[in-house]
């Protein structure tokens, strides 16, 4: 008898290189999994829709889920700076009157909503960013930008703020962007091994690095953003600004 496979999501942004080569490289877990490479939005949609079994969703998708269990040691968060999840705009803050929401992740656009009104005291309008969105932001139009693009602009912007490191200066905590989440229950021992192989990839962070096939930036930089920026211990800490951030969407 074959046992059915466990259908997962995980983002496919650089932030996810460890955790992508420590699955990919045991042949073991592979076998028993089937993997989906998504954006951090379709990752939510697809087990939101039960089309796969377990995803790294962005945390305000969590509620929408009608069984939701995070089962993992790790996560994608930020102490302070994260680099790579932005407000952009030619104007201060003060100056802004709308916002484009980028549709790549639900956490962050809520992010940007919760800072407007608890740390900026701004009251903008808020708009649902389309593919290019990014072209529109000008004048007293800001927007948010998330993942890789954000290495990359193609024009610069007088101001930038990074909005993990704004929630810092509001709540004194780290943020969690993405966390491992299940839409039924998983057994004990999947999850054991699961965690292992995450840990597995971590460990090896330089191999992941060396053998990425990404062009985007240079593996030096790559290391920096990985060690510098992005945190993955889904330690007490993060669990307590996970949930603050989740009481703040009611």
């Amino acid at each position: 008898m074959t046992l059915e496979k466990v259908k997962i999501s995980i983002v496919s942004y650089l932030n996810t290189t460890p955790l992508v080569f420590g699955i990919e490289n045991n042949e073991s877990f592979l076998e028993q999994i089937e993997l989906h490479k998504d954006i951090p939005s379709e990752c939510a949609r697809k087990l939101i829709d039960g089309e796969v079994d377990l995803g790294l969703i962005p945390v305000a998708a969590i509620p929408n889920l009608k069984e939701a269990h995070v089962i993992s040691d790790y996560c994608i968060g930020a102490v302070g700076k994260v680099k790579s999840v932005l407000l952009v705009s030619d104007v201060p803050l003060e100056e802004i009157e709308s916002i484009y929401l980028d549709y790549h992740s639900r956490t962050s656009v809520n992010l940007c909503k919760v800072l407007c009104k608890e740390l900026w005291n701004i009251t903008p309008t808020f708009i649902a960013g389309e593919t290019g969105f990014e072209s529109q932001i000008a004048g007293t139009t800001a927007g948010v930008i998330i993942g890789d693009r954000t290495f990359h602009f193609e024009k610069d912007y007088s101001y930038q703020f990074d909005l993990a490191e704004e929630w810092q200066k509001l709540t004194g905590l780290p943020f969690v962007f993405a966390a491992w989440v299940s839409n039924k229950k998983l057994s004990s021992e999947f999850i054991a091994e699961f965690n292992k192989v995450l840990h597995d990839g971590l460990l090896q962070l330089d191999s992941s690095i060396e053998k990425s096939a990404q062009t985007m930036i240079s593996k030096e930089d790559l290391k920096e953003y990985l060690t510098t920026y992005i945190d993955f211990d889904f330690n007490l800490q993060k669990r307590e600004a996970m949930n603050l951030f989740l009481s703040k969407l009611n």
